[in-house]
């Protein structure tokens, strides 16, 4: 198996192409271009291997919270927002598993906010800054922690910085 580097954006792409948890790029990339799932096209020459290391790619993260913004914010709801957009900077891909985050008869994110005003009465979508995804808002504090913790644990993320980010908000 071979790897090859992406830019970020077309990286996304790829990834938001994801039909189900544990596709991998190649199904994806196969599926895209229309190409049998078994055949498999001729590599003209080698490619190098550059994948980013966790570390760099949570350096935002560790950042938000070294900096005290998020105690300088006096709302919760904001807080959140930041946390969120920061999640979605450090690994936009890992990111796109918010959508699989939902309550007993909420949607929780969601690339189109009709999809989350559709699963509830009151909740308030607003977009996640800088990102292309929508998150219900009318929750109390606790459920926001929660919903955090939760992406953040899909992601990758160990106990002790979701404990930590999520006692933040």
């Amino acid at each position: 198996m071979k790897t090859i580097e992406l830019d970020d954006d077309l990286y996304f792409y790829i990834a938001s192409q994801t039909r189900h948890i544990g596709e991998s790029a190649s199904d994806i990339l196969r599926r895209l271009l229309e190409q049998p799932a078994h055949e498999r096209v001729p590599v003209a020459e080698p490619l190098a291997v550059v994948q980013p290391s966790a570390v760099a790619t949570r350096q935002g993260l560790q950042a938000l919270l070294d900096s005290g913004e998020l105690q300088k914010e006096e709302k919760s709801i904001n807080r959140f927002m930041q946390v969120l957009s920061t999640l979605y900077r450090d690994d936009p891909v890992g990111f796109t598993q918010a959508t699989e985050i939902k309550g007993r008869k909420r949607v929780y994110f969601s690339r189109d906010p009709e999809a989350l005003r559709a699963s509830g009465s009151t909740t308030k979508p607003k977009p996640v800054p800088d990102t292309p995804f929508w998150v219900i808002t009318n929750t109390n504090t606790s459920r926001k922690q929660n919903m955090v913790a939760q992406l953040m644990a899909s992601m990758g993320y160990g106990d002790e910085v979701i404990a930590q980010v999520c006692g933040a908000i």
